[in-house]
């Protein structure tokens, strides 16, 4: 047997596999908290969607008027919030934040729950237009005091419904399968 067979027979797979499991180990173990699960940024308010979404029953697009019209979903403007905030609850400390910031015609920084990765692309229309309800991805927002990430932010998730596996699109007759050409989501 020549000498490098056995090298080639067992070290290089060996090492190989050595890589790339380590590769893979510190990608996923490094990634950023914004793509991990349970994500939970501090907000600049403490603002409820249980209360508004849920117990008010606000509907999504409502606030997120961008979602069915734009790329993204998008934070909603001030002047939004004070479509009700000029009469109601205007005695809460957050309420006078809000309205001193809309007096003086600046914004509220929200931090994002939802980020992906600059080499994915993501269009909320065709998702809103299929009549994919936004708690599919969100998760069941109406509950929450305080929003987190509910989904994970890995392509299986995504081509898990493309491909039209989950529960939820099967009971759906009017949502088809959507496009698993990698160009749709990266551009």
């Amino acid at each position: 047997m020549h000498p490098l067979d056995r090298w080639f027979r067992l070290r290089l797979p060996v090492a190989a596999g050595a890589i790339l499991t380590t590769v893979l180990l510190v990608g996923w173990f490094t990634q950023p908290d914004r793509y991990a699960l349970g994500y939970t940024p501090d907000q600049p308010i403490a603002f409820s969607h249980k209360l508004h979404a849920g117990d008010n029953k606000v509907p999504c697009l409502y606030c997120h008027t961008g979602a069915d019209r734009s790329r993204h979903a998008g934070v909603p403007p001030l002047d939004t919030c004070m479509n009700c905030h000029r009469y109601a609850r205007t005695d809460k400390p957050a309420i006078q934040k809000i309205t001193a910031l809309y007096e003086k015609g600046e914004t509220l920084a929200w931090n994002r729950i939802y980020d992906l990765p600059g080499h994915v692309y993501f269009d909320h229309r065709p998702h809103v237009r299929a009549g994919i309800a936004c708690q599919e991805c969100h998760g069941p927002v109406e509950t929450m005091d305080k929003v987190r990430r509910v989904m994970n932010m890995r392509m299986g998730q995504c081509l898990a419904c493309h491909r039209g596996e989950h529960a939820y699109l099967v009971a759906q007759p009017s949502v088809r399968r959507a496009p698993e050409e990698c160009s749709t989501c990266h551009r």
